[in-house]
């Protein structure tokens, strides 16, 4: 970790800083990093926000990548296209040799040649800057060959992280997926970590047979961090702190949050702030932190609801009181909620998980957004507390 970098809290929800803060996940650490450092490629699948980019990253920092490997992470759930991705690919390899000098940059853009025009240097530092609009990629498909090729005669291995992965599943290019494939299948000096929070997309992706990517990947199923490592972790940094911890108060809340990593990474950073040296962890302060951060989002719950039909917010209602909601087009959960129809119920979950509002796991529906479903409960049904 950078010396200069100083953590006030230690509860971090944003980012990876370090494995200071990095709570356990040794296990799955371990198998991602034999899975590459043994050339096979690897897809791992979680909801989002249970810490798929922070495991990455882990992997990522140890010595071994850092010295042997050039590493790069690129996060695609805000494209759209198979040109954005070449442009999020390009540019992030870019920004990764930046750092290693011109001799680097200028290697980066002689082998992609189709994104020469890029190369520019800053009048002012005279540093190497990447000037190019994702509207200046004219031909994509040779883009890609080129950065596929630069990464092939890298006098490194490399490895590239795609998060949120299934995106390219929405792409308008046809065949994107075989495009892909055929490009990865042939690389020896490059691996890859596929990254997905739709499973039901990601697992027809890599393990439907009638797919270009089937079984080309090893899977890494990533679950909650375990209430018992996860107790450690809380309270090793509110005894550091001189704040009093309560067994209680950590259980309640992990158990609420289901040990989604990020939520109950919120909850704590907000209770570490909260409390002054030698103050206590209560339910009473922690029940008012969980009503801050879910009211403080209010608004945008609002907005999310208006935007949906009668059926959908009649059905996203019905989930959220329920918490967990299985069987949702039979008779009983239909009649209980005061739902129209299996019909208008099937059409309506499809939407709902669409506009990934709705998750399904383990065969149960459940709000996408752990804040989010319990704002619906307190708005709508019997209200929430620890």
């Amino acid at each position: 970790m950078n010396e200069q970098l100083k953590i006030n809290n230690p509860f971090i929800i944003s980012g990876y800083v370090s494995p200071e803060y990095f709570c356990d996940r040794e296990k799955e650490t371990a198998e991602l990093t034999g899975s590459l450092l043994n050339g096979r490629n690897m897809v791992i699948v979680s909801p989002r926000r249970m810490g798929k980019s922070g495991l990455i990253e882990h992997c990522f920092g140890q010595s071994t990548f850092q010295n042997d490997f050039y590493t790069f992470f690129i996060d695609i759930y805000a494209t759209g296209s198979l040109k954005e991705l070449v442009f999020l690919l390009g540019k992030h390899i870019f920004d990764t040799l930046k750092p290693k000098g011109k001799i680097f940059v200028e290697r980066f853009f002689s082998t992609i040649a189709s994104l020469r025009p890029a190369f520019k240097l800053d009048v002012l530092t005279g540093q190497p800057v990447f000037d190019i609009g994702i509207g200046d990629i004219k031909q994509p498909l040779t883009s890609l060959d080129e950065i596929f090729a630069y990464l092939e005669s890298a006098d490194k291995r490399c490895i590239v992280a795609i998060d949120e992965f299934q995106q390219i599943a929405n792409y308008p290019e046809k065949n994107v997926e075989a495009i892909l494939r055929t490009h990865i299948q042939k690389c020896k000096n490059t691996n890859f970590v596929f990254a997905g929070s739709q499973r039901h997309i990601i697992h027809n992706i890599f393990f439907s047979a009638s797919k270009p990517f089937y079984q080309s990947t090893a899977l890494l199923n990533l679950e909650p961090v375990s209430y018992e490592h996860y107790l450690v972790f809380v309270k090793n940094f509110f005894s550091k702190a001189g704040k009093h911890y309560s067994d209680e108060c950590i259980k309640k809340i992990y158990s609420l949050l289901e040990g989604h990593t990020w939520y109950i990474q919120n909850m704590f950073n907000r209770l570490y702030e909260q409390l002054d040296r030698g103050e206590e962890m209560t339910l009473t302060v922690a029940n008012h932190v969980l009503r801050a951060i879910v009211e403080s989002n209010k608004t945008v719950y609002q907005g999310l609801v208006s935007m949906l039909s009668e059926r959908q917010r009649e059905l996203l209602y019905a989930i959220g009181k329920e918490g967990k909601a299985k069987e949702i087009t039979s008779a009983a959960f239909i009649n209980k909620h005061g739902l129209y129809s299996p019909s208008s119920v099937q059409s309506a979950i499809r939407q709902l998980l669409e506009k990934e509002l709705v998750t399904k796991e383990d065969n149960a529906y459940h709000i996408y957004d752990r804040f989010f479903g319990l704002w619906i409960a307190h708005t709508y049904g019997t209200g929430y507390g620890l």
